[in-house]
């Protein structure tokens, strides 16, 4: 899980790092990433939730 968690944040901080060069300078490549980057944590989240609910048990 401390992996997960760990990817979680990587991805989080590559979102942020596009969509910021996408909304303040304009660049679509950037913007490409983020959303490709979004799915990517959609994904990883709903892992998360899994193993989480998992662990609870």
């Amino acid at each position: 899980m401390k992996d997960l968690v760990n990817n979680l944040n990587q991805l989080f901080a590559d979102f942020q790092k596009d969509a910021t060069a996408q909304v303040e300078n304009g660049n679509k490549a950037a913007g490409t990433r983020a959303r490709k980057t979004s799915l990517s944590i959609e994904k990883a989240l709903k892992e998360f939730r899994k193993v989480s609910i998992e662990a609870s048990k």
